[in-house]
């Protein structure tokens, strides 16, 4: 009897789900389009009256697919570990600016539940597919438009759109922060930035090894850098609050080999910022420089080495037009020809220009930048270029000190004392040597070099350099 009772209700719950099926078949088919969206509007319309829940989209690609949306990839990062943990179903995609080669992710119509001060709030990754086939150049978007969705009761509408969507943004940035792969960066030249995925600039993975552990320099001085960056990248709200814009100039200057590009090195490694090296002898202009660093990003080092040979801010580009002068053809087709093969390579950057992208109104964009020049020459520069608020603190590397050294010796040779440390003090006192000069001596040739023989060849090579600048005298 039981059985019988079971399969009636059965029965009928298949009768009842065909009838729906039929229904639902002869809406789509004879009511118009106008008539179905009206109906379905109001459908909804009214189950959210009914419903306790708010639900809140977000989308992939804003402004019609032109720009893949920063709050939607900060929810996908947030979401990720909880996905792994809790999802069912998951897709894997390779990320090429992350030190994780994969990421995992929610698939389509998939559901996590997340808690935060103890309100539970449900995600989930939608997708909408289009109804006709459409050619789009942003391959993501080809198969239809994709959302999380966000549910929550109604009660905690407050609590999420001031608090909660905020703590989910700024997470989920800061595990991009934490998780991507620095870029080394350097300016394409002006031709190459039209076209078809032209960029202005171009890029490699950023694996240089040096860190402040490693750096030859003085204890107390390293220490000094390193709370001075730590205080500018913290310091968001205190240059807001006394009117500066977010960056900070440095120069580092010292004779050749003092080590000044290691030195940006261990800064970009200590911040976890990505490096632009940008080369102006292949800026023709002021106006492309602006354009470059309205393409820059925030947590960035705008670099410019050797600042002193890049612009006409020695009076050497006035010596060589003297000399050029003196050697032009007298064949007013040659003349011509040179003319224009000069002007095309020559860069028209001037210090005017140049100020105002480290100082100007345009150099406010993005905030949290270092902008560093460095040269050998710094009575060749400028006073404009270096005073305090543009090159805000000046570092000079000079040649190596004992202190420098026993970095050096730790690091090349793993020794932190030596009988032979006494003497290489006194020979550095009292000679210039540069800290690569003497890194290289105190690199083992082959294998049967031990530290022994590494710092009696630096000995030996610092006893010659004091003989030769006795010599000189």
């Amino acid at each position: 009897m039981m059985t019988m009772m079971i399969g009636d209700k059965w029965a009928q719950l298949g009768s009842v789900v065909g009838s729906i099926m039929f229904a639902w078949a002869m809406f789509n088919q004879y009511f118009p389009q106008q008539l179905r969206d009206f109906i379905l509007n109001y459908g909804h319309k009214f189950v959210g009256f009914l419903s306790p829940n708010i639900h809140i989209t977000f989308h992939e690609f804003s402004g019609e697919y032109f720009k893949r949306s920063e709050a939607y990839a900060a929810i996908q990062t947030y979401l990720s570990d909880k996905s792994s943990m809790n999802a069912k179903n998951l897709k894997a995609e390779v990320v090429k600016d992350s030190s994780q080669s994969v990421i995992l992710s929610m698939a389509e119509n998939e559901e996590v539940t997340d808690e935060f001060e103890g309100v539970k709030l449900l995600w989930a990754s939608m997708q909408h597919t289009p109804r006709t086939q459409s050619i789009s150049w942003y391959p993501e978007a080809a198969d239809g438009k994709r959302y999380y969705k966000l549910t929550f009761h109604k009660s905690k509408r407050e609590f999420v759109t001031r608090t909660y969507i905020r703590h989910v943004l700024q997470e989920g940035k800061e595990i991009t922060v934490r998780n991507r792969q620095r870029k080394l960066y350097t300016n394409n030249p002006s031709q190459n930035w039209h076209g078809y995925q032209a960029r202005k600039w171009s890029h490699v993975a950023f694996e240089h090894p040096s860190t402040f552990d490693t750096l030859a320099m003085e204890s107390n001085k390293k220490e000094e850098i390193k709370n001075d960056l730590t205080k500018f990248s913290q310091g968001k709200e205190y240059y807001k609050k006394i009117g500066k814009a977010w960056k900070r100039g440095y120069l580092l200057y010292g004779p050749p080999g003092t080590g000044k590009s290691t030195m940006i090195a261990a800064m970009a490694d200590f911040l976890k910022y990505d490096i632009y090296d940008l080369e102006l002898t292949t800026v023709k202009d002021n106006t492309e420089l602006r354009k470059l660093l309205i393409e820059t990003t925030s947590k960035s080092i705008i670099v410019i080495e050797d600042i002193d040979c890049s612009l006409d801010l020695t009076g050497q580009r006035k010596k060589k037009k003297k000399k050029v002068e003196e050697e032009e053809p007298k064949d007013p087709v040659s003349k011509m020809a040179k003319d224009e093969e000069e002007e095309s390579n020559s860069t028209k950057v001037t210090l005017s220009g140049l100020l105002n992208f480290i100082d100007g109104i345009w150099s406010a964009i993005g905030g949290e930048r270092l902008i560093i020049f460095t040269t050998n020459h710094l009575e060749k520069l400028d006073p404009a270029l270096i005073r305090r608020g543009r090159m805000d603190k000046h570092i000079e590397l000079s040649y190596c000190c004992f202190q420098a050294f026993k970095v050096l010796a730790k690091n090349y040779l793993d020794v932190d004392s030596h009988q032979l440390f006494e003497t290489i003090g006194h020979l550095l006192e009292e000679t210039n040597m540069t800290p690569a000069d003497v890194a290289e001596n105190l690199m083992p040739k082959s294998l049967t070099e031990d530290a022994d023989t590494c710092l009696k060849n630096l000995i030996e090579a610092l006893e010659t350099a004091k003989e030769e600048a006795r010599k000189k005298v």
